[in-house]
């Protein structure tokens, strides 16, 4: 196992009925900035109940943020930041209203340039403004942890950036909120979350067994919840638990002391800035054909992965590798995923394109071993058609 730091002040309030305590969570004097997506938090009323948590504190909303927050729209909310001398930001949705919020609580009282947040990856963000989250989309782990990514529509261009100084001070994470997601959105919360899982578990072994049986376990979860979760939507534990995997697959808990992917992350991304595919759903398309691409460097914990958490242990060792990857691809597609290309509509022209905006921002080696160039990358998105 690694040496490693870790890290996290993220306060987690869970259950039924615990937007009502936003109330104790922010000061009584703060002008606060709530910021949204579309209409479904005010259409569940989820906006009506943190209104009312926040009393007569000065708030305004910020609503518009996409489901890639670009940074556009952001620099718009910095710029009511500044001009309503707001201190306090309050996130109410999923990953990417989280992810834009942190932009904002580093952009607004950055001293330059903001879009050098993201191309620094984080690095010159010396302060930010404090901001907590209401969680009405579990998926990217956003509600506890120091990362985000935006996109910036006029470049094209999908970076994310980290920094210990964006971490929300809480999270209200109430599974009832989800009861009404469209099965769409479900379905990529889970395929979201599992494969943030194997970016920090389908790598190399450091002999790390506690994070390596933690991940485990939380895609076992994934794999006997999230096709229920699809066929009973008000199931309360069935949404609790997947809420909590969704938070636990990417606060850093399974990401310490062990190597890391997130090849596949990197090139679903420039699928995402280019055609606008959701994230998750890029995953899907990627994570199959990067797994049978890197059979080989990947070769001991694929066997693992083939073992411990799909329970094959027969035949040769080639061939559990396949058949693990072929039941993760099931997987995904049983979600109601597409997990080629040619699913969205998309060609060999896609892989020409994606390959060139990897090399345009620098994406030439990645994965575990930075052995992922231009031309891997290639392999990757061809064998994904």
């Amino acid at each position: 196992m690694f040496n490693f730091t870790y890290y996290n002040p993220t306060r987690i309030h869970f259950g039924k009925n615990t937007i009502a305590e936003i109330d104790t969570l922010i000061p009584s004097n703060a002008r606060v900035m709530v910021l949204f997506g579309g209409s479904s938090a005010k259409r569940t009323g989820t906006l009506a109940e943190v209104k009312q948590a926040l009393g007569k504190r000065f708030v305004v909303e910020f609503e518009g943020i996409e489901p890639n927050p670009t940074y556009e729209t952001l620099m718009l909310a910095v710029a009511q930041v500044r001009e309503l001398n707001i201190d306090f930001l309050l996130a109410v949705g999923g990953g990417s209203v989280i992810d834009g919020t942190k932009f904002v609580a580093a952009a607004a009282v950055f001293e330059g340039e903001p879009w050098d947040i993201l191309t620094s990856w984080g690095a010159k963000v010396t302060k930010a403004m404090p901001f907590g989250s209401v969680l009405t989309l579990p998926a990217t782990g956003s509600e506890m942890n120091n990362a985000s990514v935006v996109t910036r529509k006029s470049l094209k261009a999908k970076l994310p950036f980290r920094n210990d100084l964006v971490y929300p001070q809480f999270s209200i994470l109430d599974p009832t909120k989800t009861f009404t997601l469209p099965e769409r959105q479900v379905a990529n919360g889970v395929v979201d979350a599992f494969v943030h899982i194997t970016e920090q578990y389908l790598t190399y072994p450091v002999n790390a067994a506690v994070q390596d049986r933690f991940a485990e376990g939380l895609l076992q979860i994934l794999i006997e919840l999230g096709p229920q979760a699809l066929t009973k939507p008000e199931d309360y534990d069935i949404r609790a638990n997947l809420m909590w995997v969704a938070t636990m697959a990417l606060n850093g808990t399974i990401a310490t002391g062990v190597p890391h992917d997130w090849a596949t992350h990197m090139i679903g991304h420039e699928l995402t800035a280019l055609y606008d595919i959701d994230h998750a759903r890029t995953l899907a398309i990627v994570l199959p054909a990067l797994l049978r691409c890197t059979k080989a460097a990947k070769h001991e914990k694929l066997l693992q992965f083939a073992d411990r958490v799909w329970h094959i242990n027969t035949g040769s060792e080639d061939e559990r590798i396949e058949a693990a990857i072929a039941k993760t691809q099931a997987f995904f597609e049983a979600m109601g995923i597409a997990t080629h290309l040619s699913g969205y509509d998309l060609g060999k022209e896609a892989v020409d394109a994606v390959v060139g905006q990897l090399e345009k921002h620098g994406m030439v080696a990645l994965g575990e071993h930075g052995n992922i160039d231009p031309a891997m990358s290639r392999n990757i998105l061809t064998l994904a058609l």
